[in-house]
């Protein structure tokens, strides 16, 4: 996910200045939130956490979240469930797709009703690589920062992300 949020943030937010904090898995992550919201030493600095949902209850993994940035004495996380995996990001821009792995097959996969939701896709990951033969995690999600937009992308998690950092950013 760094490697994405990497890329494709200064290319949609310019004037953003952020820190892309990775962490060994969701278990990293969230055994982490409270003591790093706790001795975050910059008042002024906001916080967005990016997880994926991984087939389990968006509301309920949301719900998580907020109380461990609670007992970190922060309420004002901006959370955003991927749904399901980052890759549903990708599949949901196909024109993204066809630049970053240069086939132009790529482009009509929007026209197959398994790929119209990316967000209902239960392994967006699996479907990439019967569709990108050799997809590699973290050098896909390189490739795909240079490429993904709003406009094009069907994913509403993707869109409901971008507004979330648009709204903290004042780019709205």
């Amino acid at each position: 996910m760094k490697g994405l949020l990497e890329g494709l943030l200064p290319r949609v937010f310019p004037n953003l200045d952020f820190l892309c904090i990775p962490h060994r898995g969701k278990t990293d992550l969230e055994r982490s939130i409270p003591r790093k919201l706790r001795g975050w030493g910059n008042p002024g600095d906001r916080f967005v956490i990016v997880r994926d949902n991984d087939g389990g209850d968006c509301l309920e993994r949301k719900e998580n979240l907020r109380r461990l940035c609670h007992a970190g004495r922060r309420d004002d996380v901006l959370i955003r469930i991927v749904c399901q995996e980052l890759e549903s990001w990708y599949i949901g821009d196909p024109d993204a797709l066809a630049a970053a792995f240069g086939d132009d097959r790529l482009r009509h996969i929007g026209n197959r009703a398994r790929y119209r939701d990316p967000d209902v896709i239960a392994k967006p990951s699996r479907e990439l690589r019967k569709l990108v033969p050799g997809f590699g995690k973290s050098s896909g999600a390189r490739l795909m920062a240079n490429h993904l937009t709003r406009d094009g992308n069907s994913s509403r998690s993707f869109a409901v992300f971008l507004d979330g950092v648009a709204n903290l950013h004042g780019a709205v």
